[in-house]
């Protein structure tokens, strides 16, 4: 009994850290959609100073957890929480660095007039907060149904990313004077959808979770 006492105790700091990272990944996603709108160039800046926090905390985690597997020697549904912590951390340090590829982005337009297509970057950023915070809620609760209504909201991501780079396909034929400022929105619109890729694999990870069972979410 005290074993599984100090097991549930251990499993427990390692969710704060989950959500500590979680927490960290939307914020520096909001700051590069901010430092995006308002080309605000020190802003920018601050997401990527802080995606070495990000990596700090996935290092963090992992060792954890991998003491927890190696000590605990977990079964069933607790090995597969654990198993799901390792996938957690992974997908959501590439979502942090898609957040700094944002905020690159921000640095590089930053002076100049802005394209209308820059809309299309901040809705596909601000959907993908919310996919952040919901599939770490889904873990952290083993909410399998609130899973794959996170994982849904990706098609949203997936049709302003086509959206956009048919519009800015089009603008390079119209303007081909742009076309390297336009190829930056494109690989920019880019990394954001594959944002919206790792939120999903989160999500059928917490599906594996809970259920027990692998499945592909929103193909």
């Amino acid at each position: 009994m005290q074993t599984r006492v100090h097991f549930i105790e251990e499993l427990s700091r390692l969710n704060h850290d989950v959500l500590a990272m979680g927490t960290r990944v939307e914020e520096s996603l909001r700051k590069a959609l901010e430092a995006l709108k308002s080309q605000n160039v020190d802003l920018a800046r601050e997401v990527k100073a802080s995606d070495e926090l990000i990596n700090a905390l996935q290092i963090k985690i992992e060792d954890q957890a991998a003491v927890l597997i190696a000590t605990q020697q977990p079964v069933a549904r607790d090995l597969r929480e654990l198993v799901t912590v390792f996938k957690m951390t992974d997908n959501l340090e590439r979502a942090g660095d898609h957040a700094v590829h944002l905020a690159k982005a921000a640095i590089k337009l930053a002076g100049e007039p802005p394209f209308r297509q820059i809309d299309r970057l901040c809705k596909m950023a601000e959907i993908e907060c919310e996919m952040i915070r919901g599939a770490v809620n889904a873990y952290l609760n083993h909410d399998a149904d609130e899973a794959r209504r996170i994982a849904a909201i990706d098609d949203s991501v997936d049709a302003e990313h086509k959206a956009l780079v048919h519009e800015i396909l089009e603008l390079m034929r119209e303007r081909p004077e742009q076309i390297e400022r336009a190829s930056r929105l494109l690989s920019t619109s880019g990394f954001l959808e594959r944002l919206g890729d790792h939120m999903t694999n989160i999500c059928e990870a917490v599906v594996f979770m809970a259920e027990g069972r692998h499945v592909e979410l929103n193909d």
